[in-house]
């Protein structure tokens, strides 16, 4: 069994999340139903922009049916010796939020436009309120980078 590399520092943590989300473009995204619901998970594509992550899922499915009853999410992002774990809140864009340089930049970035998909299709705005990143044990102890919403990390 090799030795796994030294603990980052958390500033490099923190830029080192960054740099996932302006990277990465899939999340494992996890959501329940109101009063105890089923749980759902299920791969989406992501783009991060000021501050929040952005998915965007038919309508009709119950990852997006949890996000509107209960707002509340879990995103996974990277393999698993360097994951990023994301607790979030939902809220649901009107549509007169996504302009067309809105619309366009989420198609460029994730492959996807749900614009032209057979919908319909929402937009959801994922709020974190607290991040987690860590690549191994050596790093548990110091994985919270975000907590209620504020960094915990200086630039």
């Amino acid at each position: 069994m090799s030795q796994p590399a030294p603990a980052r520092s958390a500033k490099q943590r923190k830029q080192d999340t960054l740099d996932r989300f302006e990277r990465d473009v899939d999340a494992w995204v996890a959501t329940a139903g109101a009063d105890g619901g089923e749980p759902h998970m299920m791969p989406l594509s992501f783009l991060w922009h000021e501050g929040a992550l952005y998915v965007s899922t038919r309508a009709t499915n119950p990852l997006a049916r949890n996000l509107v009853a209960t707002g509340k999410v879990q995103l996974g992002i990277g393999p698993t010796r360097d994951v990023v774990h994301v607790v979030g809140t939902s809220e649901v864009l009107r549509d007169d939020e996504i302009s067309t340089e809105f619309g366009d930049a989420f198609a460029r970035r994730t492959g996807f436009d749900p614009r032209a998909a057979d919908g319909p299709y929402r937009y959801f705005r994922i709020t974190p309120v607290r991040i987690q990143a860590w690549r191994e044990a050596n790093e548990l102890a110091g994985r919270d980078l975000m907590r209620d919403g504020h960094w915990l990390v200086a630039d």
